[in-house]
Order: structure tokens, then sequence, then C-alpha cells
């Protein structure tokens, strides 16, 4: 009997310690709360929505596309009046020219008379001058090979402000006046397209400006003639682009004004003309009508047009070729 009850006794300790250990099989208890997913866990699903796109960069500006100079070709002479030298204009369009065809245009700067004479003497290639009847007869004569217009602009009488002479656009009167009055009239007297354009005025009036004592002959260019006509307190003719440049010139002081323009006769035209390489074969015609080409075309227009609006408010020379 005490055998029977210690197998009993064992049997019950041995169950005791099967149900202790049974307990980690349990199911978990429906009230008790699940552990919270860690955001930052490695395991954890990333997001499948887009980056939102940050601010743009501001787009760079294109680079300047520049023309590359054409190969340099040589020299280009020319014989021209002293109104495209005086006022700049040469000074702004030959590194232009240079640039475009590789041509170095070189200048003489005298009247229209002596230009076209160093064209009929061949010592030129090309001449720009404004006295349209003697350029006419320079191709007449088979020294040129054509005339091209290029720009004009217009001559104007100066005086001095307060002067016996108030502003008119009646150029038939101010001579008129000056000749009766025996005014100072400074004329330029260099045989260039101004002093013809003047004297042809004084003739068209049957006015004998000669028989003024005090008509002065200056011999002198543009420039110079307006300064001595200041000096004299007298009168004289200029072409618009010179007087506006010299009128302007820090340097120099003038008082005198415009006191005549608009009148139809002070249209101041401009020409281009290649001398006749038949005459002088020795003559660089190639760089002479590449130079007539370039003057004439739509863009060198464009820039003789807007030459001086910067720094007088209004272009020295009109455009018209063609």
């Amino acid at each position: 009997m005490k055998k029977i009850m210690a197998i009993l006794s064992a049997v019950l300790i041995i169950a005791m310690l099967l149900s202790s250990c049974g307990g980690t099989d349990a199911p978990p208890s429906p009230d008790a709360p699940s552990a919270p997913e860690q955001a930052n866990s490695p395991e954890a699903p990333t997001s499948s929505l887009p980056e939102p796109p940050g601010p743009s960069e501001p787009e760079a500006p294109p680079e300047p596309v520049e023309t590359p100079a054409a190969e340099y070709r040589g020299e280009l002479f020319m014989g021209t009046t002293t109104s495209t030298d005086n006022t700049g204009l040469l000074d702004y369009l030959a590194p232009v020219f240079l640039h475009d065809t590789g041509w170095e245009l070189v200048w003489t700067s005298v009247g229209t008379g002596a230009a076209i004479q160093l064209g009929m003497d061949g010592e030129v290639d090309v001449i720009l001058v404004h006295s349209k009847a003697r350029e006419e007869t320079f191709v007449a004569d088979g020294y040129g090979v054509e005339r091209f217009q290029v720009m004009y602009n217009d001559y104007v009488i100066v005086g001095p402000p307060g002067g016996a002479i108030a502003y008119t656009s009646d150029i038939d009167a101010v001579f008129s006046q000056i000749l009766d009055e025996s005014l100072i009239f400074v004329s330029r007297g260099d045989d260039s397209g101004t002093h013809t354009t003047e004297t042809g005025i004084w003739k068209a009036l049957s006015l004998d400006y000669e028989s003024n004592p005090n008509y002065v002959s200056a011999g002198a260019g543009m420039g110079a003639t307006i300064i001595m006509a200041d000096e004299m307190e007298g009168y004289t003719l200029s072409d618009r682009g010179t007087w506006l440049s010299t009128k302007q010139n820090a340097s120099i002081s003038i008082s005198l004004e415009i006191i005549c323009e608009g009148d139809a006769r002070l249209l101041n035209q401009y020409g281009v003309i290649a001398v006749n390489p038949e005459m002088y074969p020795h003559t660089n015609i190639e760089g002479a009508n590449a130079f007539i080409e370039w003057l004439c075309s739509p863009e060198i227009q464009t820039l003789i047009g807007q030459f001086g609006v910067a720094e007088y408010g209004e272009p020295l020379f009109t455009p018209n070729a063609g």
C-alpha cells in the first residue's frame, strides 16, 4: 500500500511540473496591446509617392554669337569729302568694314572737288563725295564705273544769335539780305561740294556775291570755316552733320545758331563710285566693289541711320541707297 502511494505522489509531482513549463505556448490574451511598429525600422515599407519637385534653376542667357572676322585682304584707298571724316562717320564704319570683309579702309579727306580729282588721277580706288552733277560727269568721262547714292543730310545757314537775319526757311531771303546789307559771309572757297552748292545758290538768284566787301573765302574745311564764321560773327553754309559735331564739340565754344533750314535746295546727297580699272588697271576694283556692296547693304544702311542719334539726338545722315 505504501508503495502504491509513493508511485501516485511521483506521478502527481511530474504532472505539476509539466503544467508549469507549458505556459510559453499559450495564445496571448485578446486584451493585451500589440507592440507599436517602429517608424524608422529598416523593415518598414518606404513611401511610393514621388518627391515634390524643387525650385528650378533659372536658365542662363545664351552666349552672344560673334561672327568671326574675315581674313585680312589688304588696303582700300578712298578719296572723300571732309564731312564724312569730321563727323566721325568713317571712324564709326571702318572697323566694321574691316571685320566684315577683310579690307582696311584708308581715306584722304578733302573737298569734293579734290576728292574727285584724286579719282581722276588714279590715286584712289573709290570716292565717296557729295556733288551729284560732278559725280555724273566723273562717270560719263570714263573715270568712274557707276554712281550709287548712299545717304543724305541737308545744308543749313548758321549765323550769330540775335543778328540781322531772323530764323527762316527762305534761302532766297537770307542770301539777298546778306548781299544787300553787306553782312559777313564766310565761304569754304575750296571747290568742295558745300562750296559748289553755295555758289550755285548765289548764281541761281542772280546775286553777285563777290561784290560784297564782307564776303570771305576761307579756303578751308567745314569745321574750320564754322569756327572762322563764329569768330567773325558772320554767316556760313554748312552741312548739318559737320555743324552738329562742331557745335557740340566740348573743346570748341561756338555761339552761332541755325538761322535757315528746310529749303529743298539745301538737300545734300552723297554718292559712291569705284574708279574705272580700264583707265587705271592698278586700282583695287575688287575692294572697291566690296565696299560699295557693303555700304549699300541693309545692315550698314541701318548703322548709318543710327549714327549720331545717341550723341546728338538725331542722325547725322539719312541712308537712301537704291
